[in-house]
């Protein structure tokens, strides 16, 4: 079933005039404690007007986190390091070939409507996916980003068979924006096997390599920041890596 948020009006999360995101690129893997640890004091600044919002591309080594609802079954196979995490939603799996983009905005400057931002957020995703000539999709029952699937089998009740590409989680404090998505590049889909990814069992995973797009991180990179500009307004780039800038002193 589509997603009804398909239809929401996503301009008001433009962002006011004459502010730009910083956009932040680590090419290291950032261990997930200092990642989060940087978005704890990225946003606190950011909510006392003392540093500007921030979207924070990296990638992971291979780690399970959990959300607010994940389910202590839903781990099948602890063979890589598990964090609980205050986002939203269950158990994912984050690792080198899949893109992790960390979203600090101020939903107070732009619009203080949580669901109309996750919508905003699959649109990036489906802007950025549509670039590379493959189609994503919302789906009613299911946050996140789907692929339809029609060379596979069909599903039990006879539905075409469909592959979640990209993921969403997010937390607010004091309305500023944290933890984000990541699409799935060319990450080793065998690892997403120790988990139920995001408590959903009936469907796959996939990437964009799986799906035949030979595509480099630098591409999906280009792109995605040309969609998120598209949605969220224009960004200027950044060279320090976030985590030295924004970790507390001594840190």
């Amino acid at each position: 079933m589509v997603n009804d948020r398909q239809n929401l009006d996503l301009t008001p999360f433009a962002g006011p005039a004459g502010g730009a995101v910083e956009w932040l690129i680590s090419d290291a893997p950032v261990p997930y404690p200092e990642a989060v640890a940087a978005m704890e004091a990225r946003v606190a600044a950011i909510a006392t007007h003392e540093a500007p919002e921030l979207v924070w591309l990296l990638e992971h080594p291979p780690l399970y986190t959990s959300g607010t609802s994940g389910k202590d079954a839903d781990l099948l196979d602890p063979r890589f390091p598990l964090f609980a995490t205050g986002r939203g939603g269950q158990l994912t799996y984050h690792g080198p070939g899949q893109r992790v983009a960390y979203v600090m905005l101020d939903l107070k400057r732009r619009r203080q409507d949580v669901r109309a931002y996750v919508a905003s957020l699959e649109e990036v995703v489906i802007r950025t996916l549509e670039k590379m000539n493959v189609k994503g999709e919302r789906r009613e029952d299911r946050v996140g980003v789907w692929v339809r699937r029609p060379e596979k089998p069909a599903l039990a009740d006879g539905s075409m068979a469909e592959d979640k590409i990209a993921a969403l989680g997010i937390r607010l404090r004091r309305w500023v924006s944290f933890h984000g998505l990541s699409i799935n590049v060319d990450p080793d889909l065998s690892h997403f096997s120790g988990i139920v990814p995001c408590g959903i069992s009936a469907y796959g995973v996939t990437s964009l390599v799986d799906l035949g797009q030979l595509v480099m991180m630098a591409d999906v990179d280009i792109r995605l920041r040309e969609a998120f500009e598209e949605v969220f307004g224009p960004t200027v780039r950044e060279e320090a890596p976030v985590e030295k800038q924004t970790l507390p002193a001594g840190a």
